[in-house]
């Protein structure tokens, strides 16, 4: 474990990425506080910064397990930027949901807002088999992974309703999601099944 810890970034992620979990544990735990204290600056609300934090984290983790991580010797500001751009995110969805016009004369195009139209029934068949298919993986997750996927993406929880709920802290709530994140991607790469749609 010491020698793990002396690892860089860079050599910390090849590790990861090679199926290594405790190297993700070694790089999470040396920019953990950083992260969270950007974050925390920018929203100024502790259990807002701490689900931001914990989405940025599962978004490295499989951004490194797909491949699709670029070695340029900044896993900081690479984890940073993937922050930044959830905050951001967030604002525009806020923005979105809070904007009222008062002007009399906006024309409306209630036939092309997205918001107000169903999906396509391709589209709802797609994501039904997709999520039948985590549903069919879960099965095979300890249970207390099952519960934490299933308040995340089944009941959309903040992982800190999910740690209040299942009495956990809120880092054990975000370690049993990103195991059983890992779990679910071994299955399917085990499998060979295809979840995106």
């Amino acid at each position: 474990m010491d020698t793990i810890k002396t690892m860089t970034d860079e050599q910390l992620v090849d590790l990861f990425s090679n199926g290594n979990n405790q190297a993700f544990d070694v790089l999470l735990n040396r920019h953990k506080n950083r992260v969270f204290t950007y974050i925390y600056v920018i929203v100024r609300n502790r259990d807002l910064a701490e689900d931001i934090f914990q989405e940025s984290f599962m978004k490295a983790i499989i951004t490194i397990k797909q491949g699709r991580y670029v070695d340029n010797g900044k896993f900081y500001s690479w984890v940073t930027r993937i922050a930044h751009n959830q905050i951001i995110d967030l604002f525009r969805r806020e923005r979105n949901e809070n904007t009222v016009s008062n002007e009399e004369f906006a024309e409306v195009d209630l036939f092309n807002n997205s918001k107000l139209c169903d999906d396509n029934v391709e589209d709802m068949m797609v994501r039904d088999q997709v999520f039948r298919d985590v549903r069919k993986l879960m099965q095979h997750l300890p249970d207390n992974q099952q519960e934490v996927v299933r308040l995340r993406f089944y009941e959309d929880r903040s992982f800190k309703e999910i740690a209040d709920m299942t009495g956990v802290s809120i880092n054990t709530a975000l370690g049993r999601m990103r195991y059983a994140v890992l779990n679910m991607r071994r299955m399917v790469e085990e499998k060979s099944i295809s979840l995106a749609y």
